[in-house]
């Protein structure tokens, strides 16, 4: 039996990873500030391979239900977050960003499937070059064919990933990353890590 609807991931486990961030003191370029991301991000991340996953199995009864429950747990951690730090809102951001990508990529997956064209490497140097211009919807776009393709099993190389500049696409290919490792292991992050 697969987890029941609003298990996946609920607001009070979110809550607690934003209580953690606001009590701890985070230096954004220790390691440590760079582990709570890497967590948060996982975390999430493993709810949404879940889903993905039992959507498979034939564990959630169809598309809609397993739309219906990303689009539940979209809303808990893409919702706007109330902390006094500007430098722990930003990573707050840059989590909520990566995980942008990692939804859209579940959702299109499920009502889709993979990409019918293209590798990885090719969406993704499509996505930089969108970004390049400014076209941030193509570039979103790119990045969601990927990652479909990284959820029916293809490698996310880091060495492309390594090549692209800083910025959304770097924030999206995070979240689809951290999306490919909770397909391949989909252990849950301990929230006292």
């Amino acid at each position: 039996m697969g987890t029941p609807p609003g298990e996946y991931y609920t607001e009070e486990r979110w809550n607690n990873w934003l209580d953690r961030l606001r009590e701890e003191d985070v230096d954004p370029e220790s390691d440590d500030a760079a582990r709570l991301f890497f967590n948060l991000l996982d975390d999430a991340t493993i709810a949404i391979a879940k889903i993905v996953t039992d959507y498979q199995d034939g564990e959630l009864e169809d598309a809609d239900a397993a739309v219906e429950e990303l689009a539940r747990i979209r809303e808990i951690v893409l919702s706007e977050v109330e902390i006094d730090d500007e430098e722990k809102l930003t990573l707050v951001d840059g989590i909520q960003t990566s995980l942008v990508c990692a939804f859209y990529t579940a959702e299109e997956f499920i009502i889709g499937g993979p990409a019918a064209e293209g590798t990885v490497e090719e969406h993704l140097r499509a996505a930089a070059a969108a970004e390049d211009e400014d076209d941030l919807d193509t570039a979103l776009a790119h990045c969601v064919q990927a990652g479909t393709l990284i959820v029916d099993g293809e490698e996310l190389g880091m060495d492309v990933a390594e090549e692209i500049e800083y910025g959304l696409v770097a924030d999206w290919i995070n979240g689809l990353d951290s999306l490919g490792r909770a397909l391949a292991d989909p252990e849950v992050v301990e929230e006292d890590e």
